[in-house]
């Protein structure tokens, strides 16, 4: 029963990834019953169970890891009697689901000689084990957990090295070097077969967390994910660690054999990870290993056949493997190599991968990544001329970028501003412009937020701001960070209170008006400030407003926090009782304003001074 309930499980990755015939040596013979008898299942059709008896061991394990430990005496003592258990049989409970999760808790807590014994035994006499395993859906999570704790390397000589004897050291050494062993172990199975690795959807993990522990750099763990459940399409935060010396040479000889399969980064979105993951910590660790590698990647994929004088280049932007690749090659690339990219292959042809549903995303990259370099306007130039197309096609992502790239550069601001003026229908009359922030920030064009049949008048009637979208306050956010923010400001300043009450509470909203009020001047700010009065208190008692005013608060001056003091003192008890309030009251030290008004002015004159300085100082 253990077989059938493991069989209906969900892949990894929300069971969206593409399956492998023969993936994890399932076929026919899964059918077969493991049970007890599972040590004699067949070693290349049929895959081993593990008896019930040691899944309801392994199950108790992981309820016992989760109650803690009193001190490391009792923890030593409960991981050694664990893996007395496990040995012997470490790829069976790897390779089963209750025993797998239990490894992967217990192998951080054990020694690195302890992990480097697991992983022995894993990979067999020879090491030809560990394909078997890291292929598994249960086992490649054990193998990615045991390699990882390479990062723990340096943390024995690290501790208390006044009462380490040499012995001791050396004992330390040794056992490092039983982990050391596995991992080089490991990467020499996976470069003699790394064709296979890199294209099956568990192995290709274990490769990847390989490259990682060989770089010397490790991000959180791998957790399965959940069918359904959308993963943040954010870059894990990498930590770096010391490295045996061995590692160095054995990520070069890897990532050599990897390139010998290049063409599969094109064609399997898989492998295409594995390439992805590659570059990324050559590019971190190993700088002049990973130019080599972009310009071995590039040539490859410009060499590919195409249609006469048209760019292979094209073609792999459209495809969503490919395409993944190239948006890590653009981010990684130096300046020649996006000089080449625009010039010898995209030039001319911008506005229409812009407008492409994949080829959109390696287009923003590019545009992110030409903002510091003279490229950057050319792109712009291009670019802009597509910028209502892009914006019915929905691809805001790219205007957005344009406009962050445009802010960074400090390049063609007032184009695009006016440009996205009259793509918004604000622009003429004149005006209109005091209606442009509502329309950015809802992606709304000027007839449609106003409710008007023509194109032609003047400004409607008085719309209560709504449909403040992600996008839209990206947009605005940008816009806020050039040199002429006029209109922006104009059109906040229209806004009436109820307006900037919304503004102020809306998830989207608050960091427009943070933005645009952190980035005005002093004088303008004031401006602003003053068309807020009376709203500090509902504000401050606002979970997103609270943030808001304390924002305004950093940035403003000391007659500006004095007038927003004034008013929010008089309803002292409603924001004391308050959630979000009461956190405001102490921050902007209201008692003190009080009780101690000249005391409270001159910590708030001190303050003021000193953000000056250091604003000098950066600027």
């Amino acid at each position: 029963m253990l077989a059938k309930a493991e069989e209906k499980k969900p892949q990894k990755g929300g069971g969206k990834k593409r399956r492998h015939p023969g993936e994890d040596g399932e076929g026919e013979e899964k059918k077969k019953r493991g049970g007890e008898d599972g040590e004699k299942g067949q070693r290349d059709g049929g895959k081993k169970r593990l008896d019930a008896l040691s899944v309801g061991y392994f199950r108790r394990v992981g309820e016992r890891l989760g109650e803690g430990f009193e001190d490391n005496e009792e923890r030593e003592m409960f991981v050694e009697n664990v893996l007395s258990e496990v040995k012997g049989k470490a790829t069976l409970v790897a390779m089963d689901r209750t025993g797998s999760i239990t490894l992967q808790r217990l192998l951080p807590l054990s020694s690195l000689e302890q992990v480097g014994e697991v992983l022995a035994e894993l990979g067999g006499e020879s090491g030809s084990e560990f394909k078997t395993v890291s292929c598994d859906r249960c086992g490649g999570h054990v193998v990615e957990s045991a390699v990882r704790q390479m990062s723990r390397w340096m943390e024995l000589s690290q501790k208390e090295p006044s009462a380490t004897t040499e012995e001791e050291g050396g004992e330390e050494d040794e056992s490092c070097g039983v982990l050391e062993a596995q991992v080089l172990s490991l990467s020499q199975v996976v470069r003699d077969n790394n064709a296979e690795f890199i294209k099956h959807v568990h192995g290709s993990h274990v490769v990847r967390t390989l490259l990682h522990v060989l770089a010397g750099c490790v991000g959180p763990p791998r957790t399965e994910s959940r069918p359904g459940v959308k993963e943040r399409n954010v870059a894990p935060q990498l930590t770096d660690f010391e490295i045996p010396t061995s590692f160095w040479y054995e990520l070069k000889s890897l990532t050599e054999t990897l390139m010998e399969n290049v063409n599969l980064s094109v064609t399997d979105a898989v492998a295409s990870a594995v390439f992805q993951t590659m570059l990324t910590v050559c590019h971190r660790k190993r700088p002049k290993l990973c130019k080599q590698l972009l310009g071995r990647v590039m040539e490859y994929l410009t060499s590919r056949s195409a249609a006469p004088g048209v760019s292979p280049l094209l073609v792999f932007l459209k495809d969503q493997a490919s395409s993944r690749l190239i948006e890590t090659i653009i981010q990684l690339s130096h300046k020649s190599l996006l000089r080449d990219l625009y010039k010898n292959h995209l030039k001319g042809q911008l506005v229409e991968l812009a407008l492409h549903p994949i080829a959109n995303f390696p287009i923003q990259r590019l545009t992110a990544a030409s903002a510091k370099y003279k490229v950057f306007p050319r792109l712009f130039d291009e670019l802009v001329q597509g910028v209502e197309a892009i914006l019915a096609a929905g691809h805001m992502g790219v205007i957005v970028q344009l406009a962050e790239s445009c802010a960074e550069s400090e390049e063609r601001q007032d184009e695009l501003m006016q440009c996205l003026l009259r793509a918004f229908h604000c622009a003429e009359p004149g005006s209109r412009h005091v209606s442009c922030l509502p329309l950015f920030m809802s992606l709304l064009t000027y007839e449609v937020y106003y409710h008007c049949d023509t194109a032609e008048g003047s400004t409607q009637t008085e719309v209560p701001l709504s449909s403040i979208c992600y996008h839209g306050s990206r947009l605005v956010q940008a816009l806020a960070r050039f040199k002429e923010r006029s209109h922006l400001l104009s059109s906040l300043r229209t806004l009436n209170p109820a307006d900037l009450l919304t503004l102020a509470s809306d998830p989207a909203g608050s960091h427009v008006l943070q933005a645009l009020i952190t980035t005005s001047s002093d004088k303008g700010r004031g401006k602003i400030l003053k068309r807020m009065e009376g709203l500090y208190v509902q504000m401050a008692c606002s979970r997103l407003g609270s943030r808001v005013l304390e924002a305004i608060w950093n940035s403003a001056s000391v007659s500006q926090r004095q007038s927003i003091a004034q008013e929010l003192v008089p309803s002292e008890s409603q924001l004391r009782s308050d959630q979000f309030a009461r956190h405001v009251w102490a921050k902007f030290a209201l008692s003190h304003f009080v009780h101690r008004r000249a005391h409270w002015q001159e910590i708030q004159t001190g303050e003021s001074k000193k953000r000056k300085l250091f604003s000098d100082i950066l600027d």
